[in-house]
């Protein structure tokens, strides 16, 4: 019988700790030996399904590694923001940008962001969750130096802005390392409660640089945008030190390109992240262009509320995956759809009448549809999975294994439609400038948007809850 192991952490500056074996039998004392000696906090023994073992240090270190690994996140998120509240103050330092240019700076963040995703989610395996922490978090630096330098000369050619504004990247890129890091600590059966708090403590970066900024430029005399990027810096170095000092890298974190594989291979992963784009991409989308809007239409409002949508619409995430597990993601999805069409309409109508109420209320409403929508789409990938496996006439091994087959397909789905989700936080604000530039109004990327979210429901209801579909009976 095996008897179960505790974590066992080598530390550059401590010989290595003992790691716990096999023993004989019960009343035998476990055999001790000595594990491969290698630099930095690494754990070569982690087994998070032994409930012993959980319980017994396991869960602890689990917990440290979350915590910090939100905070990170959490700053990822800001710097990814950074452009979105830092655009509209522009004019008022002495930059004369148009429109489109306006959008070019708060769109190229979300597209530079989605990209790294995927790489960002191999980083992990490769050079370990605490060390990828270190890095990516002091990578955060460059777009924050990089941001308070530009701001500080209204005669910066446009292209430099750009490439300062496509540093912001790093920031999204984050959430994908930070969520496969994680994912490797916990057992399946609080995978789910972790995952989603770190997701949702990452979301509410972006508020809260929203919020800051607006604050911290206008402390004193004039306007001081090089503090948005100042101001992220010492956060930015505590993170990296913090992860240093108290984070652990798993030795038993592998990468699987074949899940991956599997997914791309899986008609449901693509179907998933369309729909995807349309409620994360859609969060990010509208976070990013909503003090943009707000600043050009409604110019005697305070931007100090911005932050309310982004943050309306990180704690609404977790609520839409509780919905979904009593009603079923589809059904949620749908309905979010509806709403987010919703409060666009509303939306519509008050840029034609110039009421700022119907316009903020109207806003609101889309960011809590968003966030709904999110929590209820990551619910559906696992079910759409699982209900592809068929157990009629399978035995036990076959069926167990065709479930593991399942669940690592889930997982490259999770990263896959992560990633493309998010360049709907580019779509939304270049359908915004578009708009804007052949039209004179945003009232048309509006209608656009509605027109896209009802083909998204159509496509979630064809494909899982239409009677005679192939998941339909799953209750997706």
């Amino acid at each position: 019988m095996s008897a179960p192991t505790s974590p066992t952490t080598h530390e550059d500056e401590s010989p290595p700790a003992p790691s716990v074996a096999t023993g004989t039998a019960a009343t035998t004392a476990p055999a001790v030996v000595a594990p491969h000696r290698r630099t930095g906090r690494w754990i070569d023994d982690w087994n998070p399904e032994d409930p012993t073992f959980w319980r017994d240090g396991g869960r602890r270190v689990a917990r440290r590694n979350l915590w910090i690994s939100i905070f990170a996140e959490f700053l990822g998120f800001g710097v990814w923001a950074m452009w979105s509240i830092v655009v509209p103050q522009l004019s008022a330092a002495g930059f004369a940008l148009t429109v489109d240019q306006q959008f070019w700076l708060i769109a190229l963040p979300s597209l530079v962001g989605a990209t790294l995703r995927i790489p960002y989610t191999f980083a992990v395996p490769v050079f370990g969750g605490r060390n990828w922490t270190i890095v990516s978090a002091l990578l955060l630096l460059l777009p924050s130096i990089a941001l308070a330098v530009v701001v500080q000369n209204p005669e910066t050619p446009f292209g430099v802005m750009l490439g300062a504004a496509a540093l912001a990247g790093f920031g999204g890129g984050n959430f994908a390392s930070s969520m496969a890091n994680i994912s490797f600590f916990y057992p399946e059966k609080e995978k789910g409660k972790a995952l989603g708090m770190n997701a949702a403590g990452g979301n509410i970066g972006t508020a809260a640089v929203q919020l800051a900024v607006p604050l911290v430029i206008v402390a004193g005399a004039g306007i001081a945008l090089e503090r948005a990027g100042l101001m992220m810096i010492p956060f930015i170095i505590l993170a990296a030190f913090l992860a240093w000092r108290f984070m652990d890298n798993l030795s038993t974190a592998k990468a699987d390109p074949r899940s991956f594989a599997a997914a791309t291979r899986t008609k449901h992963t693509w179907i998933i992240s369309f729909l995807y784009i349309g409620t994360f991409g859609s969060f990010i989308g509208y976070s990013g262009a909503f003090p943009t809007l707000l600043n050009n239409q409604f110019p005697d409002v305070t931007l100090s509320i911005a932050f309310m949508g982004a943050l309306v619409g990180s704690v609404t995430r977790p609520l839409g995956g509780i919905i979904a597990d009593r009603f079923g993601g589809t059904r949620v999805t749908i309905v979010s759809y509806a709403v987010m069409g919703l409060g666009a309409f509303g939306a519509i109508q008050a840029l034609e009448s110039g009421s700022f109420a119907l316009f903020f209320g109207s806003f609101m409403l889309l960011f809590v549809a968003t966030g709904v929508g999110n929590g209820s789409v990551y619910r559906m990938i696992p079910a759409v999975f699982q209900a592809g496996v068929a157990d009629d006439g399978a035995d036990a091994d076959a069926l167990k294994a065709a479930r593991a087959r399942a669940t690592k397909a889930a997982a490259g789905c999770i990263g896959i439609a992560g990633a493309i989700g998010a360049f709907g936080g580019f779509l939304i604000p270049r359908g915004f400038a578009a708009s804007n530039t052949f039209t004179g109004s945003l009232v048309p990327a509006l209608w656009v948007f509605i027109g896209i979210y009802a083909v998204m429901a159509v496509v979630a209801w064809a494909v899982y809850l239409r009677k005679g579909s192939a998941l339909a009976a799953a209750q997706i």
